[in-house]
């Protein structure tokens, strides 16, 4: 079975994270976000994954190299000379994606997290005997999105509206589609979009069909929502596997550290917070809802909150960091400093307060 996986562009949400790395390779939880698609779609069978790419691919398939020998999957790139919106790239991998098994296949959304129910995914698009399957999750605020409205009892996909002024439904387009390869007849090679020109036409030959996603999901493509997908992947973590999680009389909720990471006396983290390999939290320090990336020092009496901290960076002592501070890679904030909301390009020493949300170049 094989899958494509939606990487797309130059991940500008994300910044100044990307312009480090590819978004797909940011860590989300400790791990890039790739990969957590990738492990889920070898753990049902998918032998093959496609990545719909216009931006680095050698980047991404030097990165992924050592994960197709560990995971024994096949990863290739398709690569777009132009942006080709989420159907294009369908068409241009029609000879990686079709093989004349007229197995379907798995479209991913990279921005997406969730408990990725491929399996049930799979039982659901044999039982319904439609053409495509699409993943469909609830919402609180549907007049912020796309809504998918459908039949309840079958799952059939009656039609589309794009965020509605009235309430005709709270399920959203997830990101994650089953599709049989005859989809990709229907798609021409030029920028085009799955959403608003390919599924309509499906759904009015009545042969889409719509499963709501059980447990959580996230487009974690920009820094709030990063943050709030990492608590529900904690949540979920708890749930299903709460060995990998910290506990200690230091630990507060749902913890992450890597095992390499070291962490002083006194300090008091939690919760919702990712601790990457080969950091240092020297004593005292408190940590909530942030993610610590790989090889970051956060030194005496720091406090940071609601922030991401990229690689290597260094936050000093006594410092405050919150609000949806984001330091790109190999930034240094000084003893003392505090950050309200700082976005922080690469490569920065931060020697004066940030009080109102800013980018410092």
């Amino acid at each position: 079975m094989k899958a494509l996986i939606l990487v797309g562009g130059f991940g500008t949400r994300l910044r100044p994270l990307t312009l480090s790395v590819p978004k797909p390779l940011v860590e989300f939880a400790n791990k890039p976000m790739i990969l957590h698609q990738i492990e889920a779609l070898k753990a049902i069978g998918v032998t093959e994954v496609v990545l719909a790419i216009n931006y680095q691919p050698e980047v991404m398939l030097n990165f992924l190299k050592d994960f197709e020998t560990k995971l024994e999957i096949k990863i290739t790139c398709s690569q777009e000379t132009e942006p080709l919106g989420t159907a294009g790239p369908l068409a241009l991998a029609r000879d990686k994606l079709i093989d004349g098994s007229g197995e379907p296949f798995f479209v991913l959304n990279s921005d997406v997290i969730s408990e990725y129910p491929l399996k049930q995914m799979i039982e659901f698009h044999k039982v319904h005997g439609g053409e495509a399957s699409i993943m469909v999750t609830k919402v609180d605020e549907p007049s912020k999105y796309g809504v998918v409205v459908m039949e309840e009892s079958t799952g059939k996909v009656e039609r589309f509206v794009e965020k509605p002024k009235i309430f005709v439904g709270n399920k959203i387009n997830a990101g994650i589609y089953l599709l049989n390869p005859s989809v990709i007849d229907r798609i021409e090679l030029r920028p085009t979009s799955i959403e608003k020109e390919v599924f309509p036409k499906i759904a009015a030959e009545d042969k889409l069909y719509a499963m709501v996603l059980p447990g959580f999901w996230m487009d974690i493509g920009q820094p709030r929502d990063y943050i709030t997908g990492l608590r529900l992947y904690l949540d979920s973590l708890r749930k299903n596997s709460s060995s990998k999680l910290a506990n200690g009389p230091h630990i507060v909720g749902n913890v992450l550290v890597d095992e390499t990471a070291k962490i002083g006396e006194g300090c008091l983290i939690g919760p919702d917070v990712a601790i990457g390999p080969g950091c240092i939290v020297e004593s005292g320090v408190r940590l909530s809802r942030c993610s610590v990336m790989r090889g970051v020092r956060i030194k005496k009496h720091a406090c940071i909150s609601s922030s991401i901290i990229g690689w290597h960076s260094t936050v000093g002592q006594w410092a405050r960091v919150e609000n949806l501070t984001i330091l790109g890679e190999d930034v240094h904030v000084c003893d003392e400093i505090y950050s309200n909301g700082g976005v922080v390009l690469p490569h920065k020493e931060i020697k004066s307060s940030i009080l109102k949300p800013e980018i410092v170049m």
